[in-house]
């Protein structure tokens, strides 16, 4: 029976018999639970009993000290009496004292360890370590490995973690033990938030993983991606090359292939030079293969190949768009190019330019300049023809001097990541007209050339290139200067270079141009991508800064260090600086950065900005919409919608703008019914444009949104994150930051064709050759089906009327009837006959009615759901992201993957050929085409024409 009072238990504490002291100890520590808030009055004399050395139970005073700490909800000190109990503390009770303070103390542990780790002086006391260790010993007992893995990584006890590994090479299977790997990897990469203890984890997995019997190289590649180590990148193929394992060879070109879609331009330079040392004569021809993949030729190819061949555009929209908005209007004309361009991205079809001319020799300026930026976005990826297909327009021709720099721009953009053919051309021009910038002519040109030059060179951490640029950003001229101080920042991406950064900082401070202060606070962002803890003293530097503007760049600095990282310390600070800044500008893009911060927590981005969505500044709303288009793009996620839905009848045009067009991006590939609301919102995209009560922003936005959500002939989505390798997609997120300055300068918009991802499947052989076969794909159809077309309004035509009967007409007719009787048993065969006929009508009527029912049903189910009979799709076919899992290979077929499909990563799938030596029926690709010396298309003129210049 429970005691009613702790009384003559603290009485027996003051006793002088030691005795009767431990008596009182063990008789309150049964009751603490109870009663203690009496025990907490006697507190003092327990602790003085615990700081007696002579006393014998010493270690029992401090436990129920720490059980009274407990219950008052001090459990810092509840921790610190709970180490110094020892034994008495039993880490295997099953009560949620011991489980609150094995909690906290490990929560003190990773802190210490944390602050350890980072150079700073800590004392770590024994007790803390040996319940650390004791608690992970009982989970290892428990079989909690990932458990235990996951607790000491967090702790920075990398000797635990290896440990475990390498226990488990021993005792259990490879395909378990690579499991444990894959699960510390993506730990290392979305939990650890410190990149130094990050590299110092994946450099111990690789050396983990290739001792093992069967190495896993497509991890081993995700690492290298992770590390940017073209080293390591080297150093895998030339295993692979060595290797006995029968499909080695293919296992290299496929990793190559995974290096193209995630690696950054500088590694996969620096790996095709280190490759190409190990092969000067050229004879070894699987490594001249290798280096020929990643120089992305070949991916770019049969990217264009997929979306050429499966150009799915609905031109009714862009033509209605092109009716409703006058080209005379220079927003306007921007609006329907960008819309063309996106909706052609990549498919090589410039037609709707070829169709009106007319239409085309309206835009002027800066519209020209766009315009012809938009070859570059339409052709993206046609690495064999872009220079030709630009030649009409490029320097060197009769056009204007808008023309030949939007070509610049336009040849960047074809070759967007992949520059190593055109940059030499590209920084000609940025170095012949550098000196001379300052006239417009001039100016216009270097702008071109420079944009062109830092999305062709984008990752390559050229210092040549920069210092060409940086050129062009000392003239001190606005035009010129803000696009060389963007490229910039595009070349030396994600480097951290101390003195790029300390160049680019004094000379933002120095100028007074807005323009290139801009340009230089974005290029400083892109400067510090990916670089988490490293890039916080610049944005100290920057959110302090008396320049709104340079406030601007700090908000986005954030964004791109710290991008898809979700950290709490970056969210808590962006949301202070969106509800305190007192410049609308850094407050939208505060927000705005919210969403980069989180692309990997996306579900809960909705919540968190659901309140800045009703903010009374519609500078917050807009970010808010474009944080939940960045965040949850290509997505569909319904709680985004739900937020957007209602900012698109905004009283503030360009809140309605954001709103339109990161709907667009959520729902960009949806259909009816994956997401049934998309009809709707695609007819009001259709209302906004057509609409005369509606501003000139938001129609721009509307003719944006139809170009994004029915992107690359429908055949594209916006992908942040590659599947395959579990990496962030640099392209898309440098693209989609980009992209958000569109609000300063139109032709940024043309870089959300970055963010761009084709959602295919292309099987190739060992001869990079693409054999025709077929796929099965273990769904409903419709769930992946490309959405209705428009159709078009037909006249309506008049149905000619009945003629109408006469009263007189009918009796006539009964008359007749009556006097044609049947009589006897022909009235009666008659009779059943028509029964029979009747009964028999009715259940096929029933049978039909049945049918209809379940059609309606399977019409009305929205779920995906995987089926026993798959139906058929032919290689090089669109398969969208959510389809993957539904996709299998024949295993009894002539063509397998070598890498196991699990139904994570599409694009280029290296295929095993299981009879090589028989004849197969080949896709062409486009560069395989053109080769066959295919006429270049006919180049077209922008200028205006005679008459309209008259006008």
């Amino acid at each position: 029976m429970a005691a009613d009072t702790a009384a003559p238990y603290l009485a027996l504490l003051g006793e002088n018999d030691s005795t009767l002291k431990a008596y009182a100890l063990q008789s309150l520590n049964g009751v603490v639970d109870q009663l203690w808030s009496e025990v907490a009055n006697s507190i003092i004399d327990i602790e003085e009993l615990y700081e007696d050395e002579s006393f014998k139970d010493r270690k029992l005073a401090a436990l129920v000290a720490s059980k009274v700490y407990y219950n008052l909800g001090d459990y810092t000190s509840a921790v610190k009496f709970a180490l110094v109990a020892e034994d008495e503390f039993k880490i295997d009770e099953s009560s949620e004292y011991v489980e609150t303070i094995i909690s906290k103390a490990i929560d003190q542990y990773i802190a210490l360890k944390k602050s350890e780790f980072n150079g700073e002086e800590v004392q770590i006391p024994k007790q803390l370590t040996a319940i650390f260790e004791k608690m992970l010993k009982k989970a290892i007992g428990a079989g909690d490995l990932k458990l235990v893995l996951g607790i000491s990584l967090d702790a920075y006890r990398l000797d635990i973690a290896e440990k475990i590994i390498q226990d488990q090479t021993k005792s259990d299977t490879e395909e378990n033990v690579l499991s444990l790997i894959n699960y510390a990897l993506n730990i290392a990469t979305s939990t650890i938030d410190n990149t130094g203890f990050r590299a110092k984890i994946l450099h111990s997995l690789v050396k983990i993983i290739t001792e093992l019997k069967t190495p896993d190289f497509f991890i081993v590649c995700k690492i290298i991606v992770n590390l940017n180590d073209h080293a390591l990148a080297t150093k895998l193929f030339t295993s692979l090359l060595e290797s006995t394992e029968t499909n080695a060879k293919l296992t290299a070109y496929q990793v190559a292939f995974d290096l193209v879609n995630s690696a950054s331009q500088e590694l996969l330079d620096k790996t095709i030079s280190s490759l190409d040392a190990l092969n000067t004569d050229g004879s070894n021809t699987t490594l001249t293969k290798i280096t020929k993949i990643l120089s992305g030729i070949p991916t770019c190819d049969f990217d264009i190949t997929f979306l050429q061949k499966n150009n799915n555009t609905d031109i009714q929209i862009l033509n209605k768009s092109k009716q409703y908005l006058d080209g005379r209007n220079s927003i306007f004309h921007n609006a329907v190019t960008f819309e063309n361009a996106f909706m052609h991205a990549g498919t090589t079809d410039d037609s709707f330019f070829r169709s009106n001319l007319e239409w085309l020799g309206k835009a002027t300026n800066w519209s020209k300049f766009s315009a012809t930026a938009a070859l570059g976005v339409i052709h993206k990826g046609n690495l064999s023809q872009g220079r030709k297909i630009l030649q009409p327009y490029l320097p060197g021709s009769s056009g204007s001097h808008y023309t030949k720099g939007g070509s610049l721009y336009a040849l960047g953009l074809i070759f967007a990541g992949h520059g190593r053919e055109t940059i030499d051309y590209l920084r000609r021009h940025v170095v012949e007209n550098g000196a001379a910038a300052g006239t417009d002519e001039v100016d216009v040109i270097l702008h071109g050339a420079s944009l062109g030059t830092g999305v062709a060179g984008m990752g390559s951490c050229n210092e040549e290139i920069y210092e060409e640029l940086k050129v062009v950003l000392f003239s001190d001229s606005a035009t010129s200067g803000e696009a060389a101080a963007l490229s910039m920042g595009l070349i030396m991406l994600g480097s951290g270079n101390e003195t790029a950064q300390t160049d680019m900082l004094s000379y933002a401070e120095e100028t007074q141009h807005d323009n290139i202060i801009r340009g230089l606070a974005v290029g400083l962002a892109l400067l510090n991508y990916g670089r988490e803890e490293q890039a916080d003293d610049l944005i100290e530097t920057l959110l302090n800064h008396q320049n709104a503007i340079l406030r601007y760049g700090g908000a986005f600095t954030i964004a791109l260090a710290y991008a898809g990282t979700g950290n709490n310390k970056a969210i808590k600070k962006l949301l202070h600086v969106a509800v305190s800044d007192s410049n609308d500008a850094v407050r939208r893009a505060s927000v705005i950065a919210l969403g980069f911060v989180l692309i990997r927590d996306y579900q809960t981005v909705p919540r968190i900005v659901e309140l800045l969505s009703e903010s009374h500044n519609p500078h917050v709303r807009y970010g808010t919409a474009m944080a939940l288009g960045i965040s949850c793009a290509g997505r569909g996620l319904q709680a985004a919608v739900d937020v957007l839905e209602p900012m698109t009848n905004d009283a503030v045009d360009f809140v309605r703008q954001g709103a339109l067009i990161a709907l667009s991006m959520v729902l960009i590939q949806q259909n009816e019914k994956t997401f049934p609301k998309v009809t709707q919102i695609r007819e009001q995209y259709a209302a906004v444009i057509s609409s005369k009560g509606q501003d000139a922003l938001a129609k721009f936005g509307a003719a944006l949104s139809q170009g994004i959500i029915d992107a690359g002939g429908r055949n594209v989505t916006i992908q942040t994150e590659n599947s395959a390798t579990g990496t962030l997609n640099t392209k898309a997120i440098v693209g989609l930051a980009v992209f958000t300055q569109y609000w300063y300068w139109y032709p940024f918009t043309h870089f959300m064709s970055l963010a761009f991802s084709p959602t295919s499947i292309v099987g190739v052989r060992e001869d990079l050759k693409i054999p025709e076969f077929e796929l099965f794909c273990h769904s409903k159809p419709q769930f992946f089906d490309y959405p209705p077309k428009v159709k078009e309004k037909t006249e309506a035509v008049f149905e000619r009327v009945k003629s109408a009967v006469l009263s007189t007409t009918a009796k006539a007719k009964a008359r007749a009837k009556k006097s044609q009787k049947i009589k006897g048993e022909d009235e009666m065969d008659v009779d059943e006959k028509s029964h029979e006929k009747k009964e028999d009508t009715s259940s096929k009527e029933e049978e039909k009615s049945e049918e209809k029912s379940e059609e309606k049903a399977e019409d009305e189910d929205t779920t995906i759901r995987y089926v026993k009979s798959p139906y058929k799709i032919s290689n090089v076919s669109r398969v969208l992201p959510v389809q993957l899992k539904y996709i299998s290979f024949n295993k009894e077929e002539r063509f397998v993957p070598v890498r196991k499909f699990r139904g994570t990563g599409g694009g280029v799938v290296v295929l095993l050929d299981k009879k090589p030596d028989e004849a197969v029926k080949a896709i062409k690709t486009v560069r395989q085409l053109n080769n066959k010396d295919a006429p270049i298309p006919k180049p077209f003129k922008i200028e205006p024409t005679k008459g309209e210049m008259e006008e």
